[in-house]
């Protein structure tokens, strides 16, 4: 990766280590620890989703419009000013405050993050880059929480105050090294937008719901992110417990094998999936999934010795780390590649914004089927997971072979393929182009008869390259 990726990298990684302090203790810290009861625990945590559902909307124009780097250092202060003020929270206002303003600065990082990813990467480096961030964050992630477990006392709420403030600390740094990374300017993208007018005018939204393969790729994100990460601290914890009499500290070495999966398979699962088609892998995935929940039925409704369902779910949630290791590499990327370089901010936000409504919608939904109607929810997600491999499919026939599988663009290229909003018609534009003269190409993306897998006009235009890093 060159110097620009490598600090963007580090400073990610030291965010996720900051968050992982608090994040598996902000129920405990709220209820017990500041005696606020549960239900003020709850308000808590619904504050701190809700703030980011506020402003994901705003943060993808912002970014478009002044660049990643000054919006991800104004959300690294204001995650940090929330994390130290929820360390010293005492009071339900000052708590709820203080996690909202949290929620606004994490959820502002992750668009950003994804956008300057986007700048300092090419095409051939960037499905790596993506798979290297997902990998630091989850190690950050994990070694935060195993650190602040070992420092937390709940008899001691100076000892939480100390986490809020280490991770307020890991805030700063990030702002800190972001700002040491020149960051290239890409270059507009109007020449390549098509010439009959097919592409929503103005930008923005209207543009982003015009272009079907985002809008696609956005309903995958909800059911991806709803069939799993929404279920691990809620429907499939309260599952676990209740349907297969799992110890309730059996969910701790559950997360533990998740998070061992990823770290240990992302690269290997790297060279496996970087040469293969992106909407067959994520197609995988919900056959993986799909099989994870049938083995987490097994556990519950098997009727087998506790010993085996306490295997078969840890089993459960180290299928999903795999599948996690499979996802990272491929649908970020996608993102990425599906939008034009004058709107990369604004399509990374709206993917963060349906990532956050399914983990809001996920737990309310998942949370009360877990608990009491077993062998529903078991057969509810199962068919969730099918569902993934289903729209998979179904995007493939949408998007360009170069998107599809970008191993197929042959020599790396210094230009970014992108596809911009469609018009009424469908209509896909595909730009690539040679790192050597800059001159456009019709690449791989367009076939023989000169058009797309859509079987709209294909359009190339020259773009300008970033600074290489």
């Amino acid at each position: 990766m060159g110097a620009a990726l490598r600090r963007i990298q580090l400073g990610s990684a030291l965010s996720a280590f900051g968050l992982g302090f608090t994040v598996p203790y902000l129920y405990v810290y709220v209820a017990q620890v500041r005696d606020l009861g549960a239900g003020t625990a709850g308000v808590v945590l619904a504050a701190f989703a809700m703030a980011a559902l506020a402003v994901l909307p705003f943060t993808g124009r912002a970014i478009d419009r002044r660049g990643p780097l000054p919006v991800l250092v104004v959300a690294s202060v204001l995650a940090s000013v929330g994390a130290a003020a929820l360390g010293f929270a005492s009071s339900v206002p000052a708590a709820v405050l203080s996690a909202a303003v949290l929620g606004a600065g994490t959820a502002v990082m992750q668009p950003a993050l994804a956008t300057m990813l986007v700048w300092c990467s090419s095409a051939a480096t960037r499905t790596r880059a993506f798979a290297t961030q997902f990998f630091l964050q989850n190690l950050g992630l994990g070694l935060g929480g195993l650190v602040g477990g070992q420092l937390v006392d709940v008899d001691r709420p100076s000892s939480f105050t100390m986490l809020f403030l280490i991770e307020a600390v890991m805030f700063v740094v990030l702002g800190v090294v972001v700002t040491t990374v020149r960051m290239p300017r890409p270059a507009s993208l109007g020449g390549a937008r098509p010439a009959d007018g097919s592409a929503a005018k103005g930008g923005g939204l209207r543009a982003l719901l015009s272009h079907r393969a985002m809008v696609q790729l956005c309903v995958l994100g909800f059911v991806l992110f709803f069939a799993c990460y929404g279920q691990f601290e809620s429907g499939l914890a309260a599952y676990g417990t209740e349907a297969a009499g799992i110890e309730p500290s059996t969910l701790g070495f559950a997360l533990a094998a998740n998070t061992a999966v990823i770290v240990v398979a992302q690269f290997v699962v790297l060279r496996l999936v970087e040469r293969r088609r992106r909407s067959r892998v994520i197609a995988a995935v919900g056959l993986i999934w799909a099989f994870a929940w049938i083995v987490a039925g097994y556990a519950g409704l098997g009727h087998g010795s506790q010993t085996m369902a306490t295997a078969a779910f840890i089993t459960t949630y180290a299928l999903f780390g795999l599948g996690e290791a499979m996802l990272s590499p491929t649908v970020a990327p996608l993102v990425a590649d599906l939008a034009p370089e004058s709107m990369v901010g604004q399509y990374n936000s709206a993917f963060a914004l349906c990532k956050q409504l399914a983990l809001a919608v996920g737990p309310a939904v998942g949370g009360p089927m877990g608990a009491s109607l077993h062998g529903p929810y078991i057969v509810t997600f199962v068919l969730f997971s099918l569902g993934i491999t289903w729209l998979a499919l179904r995007l493939g026939r949408r998007l360009t072979p170069v998107q599809d599988q970008p191993s197929l663009a042959g020599v790396p290229s210094r230009v970014v393929a992108v596809s911009l909003p469609e018009g009424g018609d469908g209509a896909e534009t595909t730009t690539t182009g040679s790192a050597s003269t800059g001159s456009a190409t019709t690449g791989s993306a367009i076939s023989g008869s000169g058009t797309t897998g859509s079987g709209s006009p294909s359009v190339s235009a020259p773009v300008s390259a970033p600074a290489a890093h």
